[in-house]
């Protein structure tokens, strides 16, 4: 085949981009990802429940919203590269290597562009849709680590309130007030357990003392109760601070295999992008233009 001089120097001068071919690709592809997510968002929502036994699991829904998030890219990002490489200009006199480069590389940045403005319309969106659900929750998380915060730091006598009224049960009623009491109580209860959490020698017998006094019990009782509910009130303060850590580990976990598992799923939308880019670009290709003659009488 004879190929003039004029063809080669316009095919050699002309870009290899169809920008043009490249944004249309990109917009139905961030169009369709962001229908599906908030689809996605929605199924979510309506399978998740707040009664314990009921809707579905935590793994089930990071498995289904896996799989979600692969079939999303596979459907948006495989559309956006199809009307990429069909859309795009053809080129003619170049060899099919070449064709099968640029239709690759025009679905790639299809997927790239519809991906930074996914991410971006993502960001907005769905964090409007979210919020008001995730409000609640994110006050009950506050109040937690609050409540353990002030365990670790140094804890206010009203939080053991109730371990320290029991100290203080007995049959007789009271006749005079007994904050003053509960206060030093409370007082002590709180500084060792913001420290080693293992109570004086001094500071047992002081409330052994404080305790027979109020309560009719002897000496060795009083220490036998004070051994008790002290020992109750650390463990509460050791389980709290211990479900705090394995809740900040399933968290580090869960956002470890989202970053995962979201990279896979992104590569799987480039790989996606790019091959059904190479198909349409073929298709183009193949398109046979009928030339009609006109007639003047």
């Amino acid at each position: 085949m004879i190929t003039s001089s004029s063809t080669l120097q316009e095919s050699s001068t002309l870009s290899g981009v169809s920008w043009g071919a490249i944004f249309a690709g990109a917009a139905a592809a961030a169009a369709l990802s962001l229908i599906l997510v908030l689809l996605g968002v929605g199924l979510g929502f309506s399978a998740v429940s707040p009664w314990a036994d009921s809707g579905v699991s935590a793994k089930g829904l990071g498995i289904s919203t896996i799989i979600w998030l692969a079939f999303t890219q596979i459907v948006a990002s495989g559309l956006g590269g199809y009307i990429a490489g069909r859309l795009r200009v053809k080129w003619a006199n170049m060899h099919g290597d070449e064709v099968y480069f640029r239709d690759t590389a025009h679905g790639f940045l299809a997927w790239a562009v519809a991906t930074l403005v996914t991410a971006m319309l993502v960001v907005g969106s769905v964090s409007s849709v979210v919020g008001g659900g995730v409000q609640a929750g994110a006050s009950v998380a506050s109040g937690a680590a609050q409540a353990v915060g002030s365990a670790a730091q140094g804890v206010k006598g009203d939080d053991f309130g109730y371990y320290v009224d029991s100290l203080f049960r007995d049959d007789r009623p009271v006749a005079v007030s007994d904050d003053a009491a509960h206060g030093v109580v409370a007082r002590i209860f709180a500084r060792t357990l913001s420290n080693d959490g293992q109570l004086a020698p001094e500071d047992r017998a002081y409330l052994a003392q404080l305790i027979s006094q109020r309560t009719n019990l002897s000496q060795a009782d009083a220490e036998a109760r004070i051994d008790k509910v002290y020992g109750d009130a650390r463990k509460a303060v050791e389980d709290a601070k211990l479900k705090a850590k394995q809740a900040a580990d399933t968290a580090a976990k869960v956002a470890a295999y989202t970053a995962l598992w979201t990279f896979i799923a992104l590569l799987i939308g480039a790989f996606f992008a790019s091959f059904a880019a190479t198909y349409g670009g073929r298709r183009r290709d193949a398109v046979v233009y009928v030339e009609t003659e006109h007639f003047v009488r």
